[in-house]
């Protein structure tokens, strides 16, 4: 704790030296009404006390300096503060076009007052139309604000006034942890909060012991007794008037059934007052034998008066807040105070619309004692808010900065969500599914349709179509702007014309197509088809481990084994678009046969189709099955088979999948050898099980100049898909091919 002390009044120290050694904080206090005083007068004491590190001005505005509303700036005055400025801002009328009016007067004074005072900061408490105009003044003079009671939450009008006050304001002094995680939430500094608690509660909880009996008496009557009468304090609500002044009415009516002794304040200045206060006259409240009201009383006084009262009722942020402090029976009437934190003691009519409720709560409320409550405060909020003073860096930059979460920008307008809402519509021609997805620009697959691969060539281009136009049509819905078509199929393809010059054998009646045409036709986009393996590659170049690499190869190891090469940037074709054909070097002259007819390739040994036809040689010599491995009668044997018995320990089928490995390895050091790749990527089902083994070839077999390349395994869950999406994406956008 000694620590923490000599660390604060070494940071007030350095504070002073940058503010200049005998630079004090002149610090400007502006209060609008009685109930905003009673919150800044335990400030102003405190600034009063500590001559040395302040200069206190003093502007007393609105309400304060109106008769009917009791004087009340003659309490400032009692209390020993010198009044800078007395400012009449208040245009009378009370009703919405008067606040407004008196916001605009106090504009226009202001500024005189604040260029003449020139203050370093200006304190402003609360929600107040006044102190809106404070706030608004202050900020446009470049004045520092400290804002006191920001964050809380309530009803009508107030509440967008807070919060508006709270983003022209420089510093924040909240009453609760709640208000605190607000201002966070609305983006305000946390450096620049802080929790102090509410300034009134530094006089409430020393107030209760004084001499209440006499002041009860001079405002209820000698015959009253303490727990005995009732507090009536309810403010017009500027959101609906007409309804606020009805609920005043039947509180009224509640309050004459009742048959207690009733101290009743006037309302505030707010629009609707002078209504209500016909309706006080009307009733002959002023008159009634049970009643006294009142314009205004001292703070000390007022205290004193709900201690020891047996209720309070109205719509008073009072009553939510500092009454809590004394446990007093509180009826909360209405939407005004909506959203505050109350203690116990507070019983909500939300919806006051008949006597009979209010009078059914006051008889519920009335002379109970609850536990006191400091949810605003503990007493020591003036002390805290004077070391925030003096802690304040006059030399940091006076504008605000706000910290905002990190959310996902609203760019509606912004080129990004062009880009980011143009899309491609993918498709992927494999040996069993047909495949058609909407790619968004981030390699979103927005969305996926899937069907069995047709086996004629009618069959599969009229799906192809059918499924691309629904696809297209489906895009609209989800914001997405179609570029193109992009077709990813398997064999050789001549990118240049669309069409796809001869298939594997795995696509029946696919040879000399032309895809391009037809589809451009019926969809009136541009077409791009590729070899699935070159987009395989493109899609890693674009949305994977190839993004920014120079030169990369890309192999697939699946059915079959294919690839792709990008070297500087660009995919490699060939002269006859034969180019990364990677599934059929060959890796041994006696190997065992391939598809394409030749012996030993990569395809024959390490493809999904050569694991499946080792898979089917074991299982016929009945060597494939071990403990914990079962099959039905008519279950196809797979590649997965083969890995499931070599996990379990099948000496033979670990040797056969080390055999593919191998061979897989021994082509990729002679592309190694052949294009120098700084990055081997590793695509489709059966890279997991490969990537070791190949690790371990390169080590062994490799030139030493080209060991060193890095070799991973794509985390790209669709590579045809987005590699089909990339034809359309990449050459869209830079016009090029």
């Amino acid at each position: 704790e000694v620590y923490f002390k000599n660390l604060s009044k070494q940071k007030q120290k350095e504070v002073m030296e940058k503010n200049g050694n005998n630079h004090k904080l002149r610090v400007c206090v502006a209060t609008c009404n009685r109930a905003d005083y009673s919150k800044l007068a335990p400030i102003m004491f405190g600034i009063k006390a500590e001559p040395q590190f302040f200069e206190l001005d003093v502007v007393v505005l609105g309400s304060h300096l109106i008769d009917d509303y009791g004087n009340t700036y003659r309490m400032i005055e009692q209390d020993d503060f010198d009044i800078h400025t007395r400012l009449h801002t208040i245009v009378r009328g009370e009703d919405e076009a008067a606040m407004v009016e008196s916001v605009g007067l106090a504009l226009v004074k202001l500024p005189d007052v604040l260029n003449r005072l020139k203050p370093d900061i200006m304190i402003v408490h609360g929600d107040r139309f006044d102190a809106l105009a404070l706030a608004t003044s202050a900020a446009l003079m470049n004045i520092r604000i400290l804002h006191i009671e920001g964050g809380e939450v309530s009803g009508t009008i107030d509440d967008s006034i807070r919060h508006a006050i709270t983003k022209l304001a420089h510093y924040h002094v909240c009453c609760t942890r709640s208000a605190e995680q607000h201002l966070i939430a609305m983006c305000e500094d946390h450096d620049r909060i802080l929790l102090a608690g509410c300034p009134s509660y530094d006089k409430l909880l020393s107030a209760k012991n004084k001499d209440y009996m006499s002041i009860i008496r001079v405002w209820l009557g000698e015959d009253v007794k303490t727990r005995d009468y009732i507090v009536a304090l309810q403010h017009p609500v500027t959101t609906d008037i007409k309804h606020s002044i009805k609920m005043f009415e039947l509180t009224l009516d509640a309050l004459i059934s009742f048959n207690k002794r009733t101290l009743v304040l006037f309302p505030n200045v707010d629009a609707g007052s002078k209504e209500m206060v016909r309706v006080m006259r009307k009733k002959g409240i002023e008159h009634h034998p049970n009643f006294r009201a009142v314009k205004h009383v001292p703070f000390d006084q007022f205290i004193q008066l709900v201690a020891h009262a047996g209720c309070m009722i109205g719509n008073s942020s009072c009553g939510v807040r500092e009454v809590g402090a004394f446990g007093t029976p509180v009826i909360n009437l209405g939407t005004r105070q909506t959203g505050r934190e109350t203690g116990e003691n507070v019983l909500h009519v939300r919806d006051a619309d008949t006597q009979d409720k209010i009078l059914h709560a006051l008889q519920l409320q009335f002379g109970k004692q609850y536990p006191c409550s400091k949810i605003y405060g503990d007493g020591n909020a003036v002390p805290r808010i004077l070391k925030f003073l003096k802690s304040i860096d006059l030399k940091e930059p006076l504008q605000k900065k706000f910290c905002f979460p990190p959310v996902k920008d609203n760019i509606s307008q912004d080129i990004d969500h062009i880009l980011e809402t143009q899309s491609a519509l993918a498709v992927d021609l494999g040996g069993t599914n047909l495949r058609v997805a909407i790619v968004s620009m981030k390699g979103e697959i927005v969305k996926k349709y899937t069907q069995l691969n047709p086996k004629t060539y009618e069959d599969r281009l009229e799906l192809i179509l059918k499924m691309c136009v629904e696809a297209a049509s489906e895009a609209v819905n989800v914001n997405c702007r179609i570029l193109g078509v992009g077709i990813s199929t398997g064999g050789r393809v001549n990118p240049r014309e669309g069409i796809v010059l001869h298939s594997t054998k795995l696509i029946q009646e696919w040879s000399s197509v032309d895809l391009r045409t037809p589809i451009s036709d019926a969809l009136h986009l541009p077409v791009w088809v590729d070899n699935d393996g070159n987009c395989a590659a493109l899609a890693e170049r674009k949305f994977g481990h190839g993004k920014g690499v120079e030169n990369f190869v890309t192999l697939i190891t699946g059915t079959g084994i294919g690839g792709g090469i990008v070297h500087q940037h660009e995919l490699i074709h060939g002269s006859s678009f034969c180019a990364a054909e990677l599934g059929h070097i060959v890796v041994s002259l006696d190997g065992p046969e391939c598809l394409c007819g030749s012996q030993g390739c990569i395809e024959a040994y390490a493809s999904g189709i050569a694991l499946q036809r080792e898979a089917k040689k074991l299982h016929d010599d009945d060597l494939l099955l071990v403990e914990g491995m079962s099959m039905k009668k008519e279950e196809i044997v797979s590649a997965a088979h083969l890995i499931q018995a070599a996990k379990l320990g099948n000496t033979k089928a670990e040797s056969i999948l080390r055999t593919a490995g191998t061979a897989l390895g021994l082509g990729v050091v002679n592309i190694l050898h052949t294009v120098n790749p700084s990055l081997v990527i590793l695509s489709g089902v059966l890279a997991n099980h490969y990537v070791n083994a190949v690790k371990d070839v390169i080590n062994q077999q490799a030139l030493s100049s080209v060991k060193t390349v890095d070799v991973v395994v794509s985390n790209l869950a669709d590579p045809a898909l987005l590699g089909a999406a990339s034809l359309v994406l990449d050459y869209t956008t830079r016009r090029i091919y």
